[in-house]
Formats: structure tokens, C-alpha cells, sequence
């Protein structure tokens, strides 16, 4: 679903709308291992709409939609944003604004013959749905699709079939053993990450 950045870091409240101080942001290092601030005191836009169409009965993907998004409000992409992402500032220059991207979703939405069929968005978490896609429809004035109001949450089916809770330690431990043996299975070479080059704070 749709791409942005975001912090968990804490911030001050505006309205219905979370803004954060630049100096309570995390601090990431570039590729010439430079100290990269993110600057949170603004409002979040959505830079890149992806959407797959998977058959549930075949299992294979039958069409995607994909669009970056110009954003309208804070146009300069940060730094931050563009290492986060790998989205350039010339990209979303590029692309149309969020209105625009959601009309041609919809379009794409009717070609598949998704208006009067039994499908779901699936999304890693609530925050697409739920929050952010919401909050800025409301921000800039125009009225999202009735379909964008119901969403499955991936990581709840995951914690359904694997059982144990969000953010326990051991429960993650339990989920990252089952990760690796699938990996493995797959052939997959798991590398080290090197903490020198990768700490924030190395030298």
C-alpha cells in the first residue's frame, strides 16, 4: 500500500495531525556514512501508491498498479526520505499529486472488475488504511472511495497462526527461527551485518 515516512519517536499534537520536533528525530547514517537527520515537523504525504491483485483461488498475481505521488504540501523531499526510500526528488516532480493517483486507481480498480467482487486489501499493519491515507484525503479536501474502509492486517493473520504477542521479545525470537528455517530451505544465505559500518554512532 502506500509508501511514506514515518517515526515512532514522540512528538506534539496539532489538531487530529502528529507533527515532531527535529531534534527528538532518530539520526541514520548515509552511504558516506554521514549523519542524516530526519525532520518530522511537518505533515506526512504519500510519495509511492503500490497495489497488487492477487487471486486467492490460483495464488498468482494477475495485475499491479503502481504510481509515485507528487507531494503538494512539503514538495522537497528530505535526505532521509530519499535513503529510506530510494525515491528521488526527481521522481515525485514527475509524478501527479495523490487526487490524481487515486482517480487512476480507480479506474484501474473498475478494469479489474473489482467494484462487485469479494476481495480485501491486505496491508502490514493499520496504519495505510486506518490513518494515514484518511488523514491526508481529509488534509487536502476530497473524499476517499467507500473501498479503502475495510482492510486485512497481515500481521495479526501472522500472529494468528503462529500465536504470541506484538512486541515480546521471545515471541519474536520464536518467529525469527521460523523465518531463518524457511530461508534456509530456500537456499537463501543469510550474510552478517557489519556492526562498524552499520552502528548509528561508528566510526
Amino acid at each position: 500500500m502506500p509508501d511514506w515516512t514515518r517515526t515512532m519517536q514522540k512528538g506534539v499534537k496539532i489538531g487530529k495531525y502528529q507533527y515532531y520536533n527535529e531534534e527528538k528525530a532518530p539520526s541514520i547514517f548515509n552511504s558516506e556514512e554521514k549523519f542524516v537527520k530526519q525532520n518530522y515537523d511537518y505533515f506526512l504525504e504519500i510519495i509511492e501508491f503500490p497495489v497488487a491483485k492477487l487471486n486467492a483461488s490460483t495464488l498468482k498475481v494477475e495485475s499491479v498498479f503502481h504510481k509515485y505521488v507528487r507531494p503538494t504540501v512539503n514538495r522537497q523531499l528530505s535526505t532521509f526520505c530519499t535513503h529510506l526510500t530510494g525515491i528521488t526528488q526527481e521522481t515525485v516532480d514527475q509524478a501527479e499529486p495523490l487526487s490524481a493517483v487515486l482517480k487512476s486507481f480507480d479506474e484501474w480498480f473498475e478494469s479489474e472488475g473489482l467494484h462487485n467482487s469479494s476481495f480485501a486489501f491486505v496491508t502490514c499493519g493499520d496504519w495505510d488504511l486506518n490513518t494515514q491515507l484518511p488523514n491526508e484525503a481529509d488534509f487536502k479536501n476530497f473524499v476517499l472511495p467507500t473501498y479503502f474502509s475495510s482492510w486485512l492486517n497481515i500481521k495479526k493473520s501472522v500472529t494468528a497462526l503462529t500465536g504470541g504477542r506484538h512486541h515480546s521479545g521471545i515471541d519474536d525470537v520464536k518467529n525469527i527461527v521460523e523465518i531463518t528455517k524457511w530461508l534456509l530451505k530456500k537456499g537463501h544465505v543469510i550474510k552478517n551485518e557489519d556492526a562498524s559500518t552499520n552502528r548509528i554512532g561508528a566510526t
